[in-house]
C-alpha cells in the first residue's frame, strides 16, 4: 500500500511557480528521503500534504484518503515535526507530552504509558529540566516524541538534522531507524549522507518536480558506471600504469581511476600481476547520492 500519493501537484506564490506537476509515491513501511536544494519546494509540499497550504491543482492521498485544504481529517494519520519546533518552555518533557495528549483526546492512562515509552525511545526519560534549558538536539528529540504520541501511520520530518552537530544528527537518525516498524517515515533534507545512511527510498526534487524517485539501491544500480579505483604502493608504479593504459587517470592523491568502457579491469589486473606491481587497494566505485544529485541539477 502507498502511505502517501501525490499526483500532478502545482503551487505558485505570486509569479513564482514552486511546484510544477509534482508526482510522488511513498510506500508504507519505508524510510523515505525527500531531497533537494534549499528553496526547491520540499516544505511547500509537506505543508500542502498537511492541508495547511492550498494547492493550485493536483491531488494528495494519505492512507488512501484524500487531503482537503482547511480540513484536518487526514492529519489523524500524520505525525509532524517542523524544522524548528516550538514548545511551551516553562514545561518539562513529560508535562508537554501530557498537554499534547490531552488536546488530542487521549485518556490519562494512555498518555502516561505512551509518554514513558517515547521518552525512553528518544533518551529523555530522566530529563526533569524545563524545556527552556534544552539543547537544539534535545528539542528535536522531544519533537519526534510528540509527533509519535498518537501512533501516526506517517511521520513527516522537515529538515530534522540540519542544525545539529554530528552527535545530535546521529541520535535523530537512530530514532528514525528505530520507529520504522511503527510508522512510515518521510523526511526532507539536503544532507545527502543522512539519506544514504538510513533511507530505503528516495526522491530528488528539482525545478518543481521529481527528477529521480525509487528504491535507493535500485537507483544506485541504475546509475552504476563500472568505474574503478586503484591505489599502488609506489607512485612510480602509478605512472607506469598511466603510461601503459591511456584510459587511466591519476588524481592529486595518487589514486588511479578508470572505467570498464576504456579498459577491461581483468586486462589491467593481468598487467599488474605480470609486472609484480604492489597495490594497496582496488575497488569498484559505487555512485553516491552526491554525484547523482550534481548530475541531475547540472542537466
Amino acid at each position: 500500500m502507498d502511505m502517501l500519493k501525490i499526483t500532478g501537484l502545482y503551487k505558485h506564490f505570486g509569479d513564482k511557480e514552486v511546484l510544477k506537476g509534482l508526482d510522488l509515491t511513498v510506500p508504507e513501511g519505508s524510510i523515505f528521503g525527500f531531497i533537494g536544494k534549499n528553496g526547491a519546494g520540499k516544505t511547500t509540499t509537506m505543508k500542502t500534504v498537511l492541508g495547511l497550504l492550498k494547492a493550485d491543482s493536483g491531488e494528495i492521498e494519505v492512507a488512501g484518503e484524500r487531503v482537503v485544504y482547511g480540513q484536518t481529517a487526514t492529519n489523524r494519520y500524520i505525525g509532524y515535526l517542523p524544522d524548528v519546533p516550538e514548545f511551551y518552555s516553562f514545561m518539562n518533557a513529560s508535562e508537554y507530552l501530557a498537554f499534547c495528549g490531552e488536546i488530542t483526546g487521549m485518556d490519562r492512562a494512555e498518555i502516561a504509558a505512551r509518554s514513558s515509552e517515547l521518552l525512553e525511545l528518544v533518551g529523555l526519560q530522566n530529563e526533569k529540566h524545563r524545556i527552556r534549558g534544552f539543547s537544539r538536539g534535545m528539542k528535536q528529540r522531544l519533537g519526534i516524541a510528540q509527533a509519535l504520541l498518537n501512533r501516526p501511520r506517517l511521520l513527516i520530518c522537515d529538515e530534522p538534522t540540519s542544525a545539529l552537530d554530528p552527535v545530535g544528527r546521529k541520535e535523530i537518525l537512530d530514532i528514525l531507524l528505530a520507529v520504522r516498524k511503527q510508522t512510515t517515515v518521510l523526511f526532507s533534507t539536503h544532507i545527502l549522507s543522512d539519506v544514504e545512511r538510513i533511507c530505503t527510498d528516495v526522491a530528488l526534487l528539482g525545478e518543481g518536480n521529481i527528477s529521480i524517485e525509487g528504491k535507493l539501491s535500485d537507483i544506485k544500480t541504475g546509475y552504476r558506471r563500472d568505474e574503478y579505483t586503484i591505489l599502488t604502493e609506489s607512485r612510480s608504479d602509478s605512472e607506469i600504469l598511466c603510461d601503459t593504459f591511456s584510459g587511466i587517470t591519476c588524481d592529486d592523491q595518487g589514486i588511479l581511476h578508470f572505467s570498464e568502457s576504456s579498459h577491461a579491469h581483468v586486462e589491467i589486473l593481468r598487467f599488474i600481476c605480470d609486472r609484480n606491481i604492489s597495490i594497496l587497494k582496488i575497488e569498484r566505485t559505487e555512485p553516491t547520492l552526491e554525484s547523482l544529485f550534481m548530475e541531475v541539477i547540472d542537466k
